[in-house]
């Protein structure tokens, strides 16, 4: 007799680390995958079960969530910290009316050192996933390589490349984390897991000097000094990993990657 695939629910599932759970996920013919997301299902959805809905309102959670047993909320708002907590609060409310086997969360290395206010509200998620009662995973991880390659792509047309002095960043490949976060849905609930950070701890100066490199420009880098609790934080390196796993991708490989195109 045949065994019906295990339901799993991503949410984020078009983000940069959403879609990439979405991909590895689909792989495993165990696994029935679902995605809740704002947005209508894009073209190359193929695989997974698309619901519509807005956490953030508390809207089309209950149908996404019917029968699931893993939820992996990889959905974030920077520039909404409150929609962060509020988006959270109904997911795990609805999350535990559905009484779900396992609940996984992917937060950031720091968030209980480093005073942003993006930061605080996830710390704040945090807090109310291990309020929850839900048997729960929570993934810290540092900057991926992604974000700091659009930070730096940001400043491009200026004849300079300023850098916040004193910085350290700890970049990992949003793709290994995606497999991270596969492997720790595939398990039993594990609490807070180990942090995760790329292979190699560099200053920010040092990233920018490759960027320009790779990507075939001369402009300087020119630190620029940053006064504040927030950036006395990362001068302290409360955003780096200090456990296991790390990403085994370069912040120079993610750079020569094909997939990594050069930006204008």
């Amino acid at each position: 007799m045949a065994i019906n695939p295990t339901p799993t629910l991503v949410t984020g599932g078009t983000g940069t680390l959403g879609s990439r759970v979405v991909r590895r996920l689909v792989q495993d013919d165990d696994t029935e995958v679902r995605v809740l997301s704002r947005r209508a299902a894009p073209a190359e959805s193929r695989g997974a079960r698309w619901f519509t809905g807005d956490l953030a309102a508390g809207r089309g959670l209950r149908r996404a969530l019917d029968g699931v047993d893993t939820v992996v909320h990889c959905a974030h708002a920077p520039a909404f910290p409150l929609e962060e907590i509020s988006a959270a609060a109904h997911l795990l409310t609805e999350a535990t009316r559905a009484r779900i086997r396992h609940f996984l969360y992917i937060s950031i290395v720091g968030v209980d050192y480093v005073p942003l206010r993006y930061y605080r509200s996830k710390l704040a998620v945090e807090d109310l996933i291990e309020e929850s009662g839900l048997a729960f995973t929570i993934l810290r991880t540092a900057q991926f390589h992604e974000l700091v390659d659009r930070l730096l792509s940001g400043v491009v047309r200026l004849p300079f490349v300023p850098v916040p002095a004193g910085f350290w960043f700890q970049p990992v490949a949003a793709d290994e984390v995606a497999e991270r976060l596969v492997g720790l849905a595939r398990e039993s609930p594990e609490g807070r897991a180990h942090d995760m950070g790329g292979p190699e701890v560099r200053s920010v100066e040092s990233l920018a000097a490759s960027y320009e490199r790779i990507r075939g420009r001369q402009r300087p880098v020119k630190k620029v000094p940053i006064p504040g609790k927030t950036a006395s934080a990362f001068r302290t390196g409360a955003n780096l990993a200090s456990g296991r796993p790390v990403g085994c991708r370069t912040w120079e490989r993610h750079l020569h990657t094909p997939t990594t195109a050069p930006h204008p």
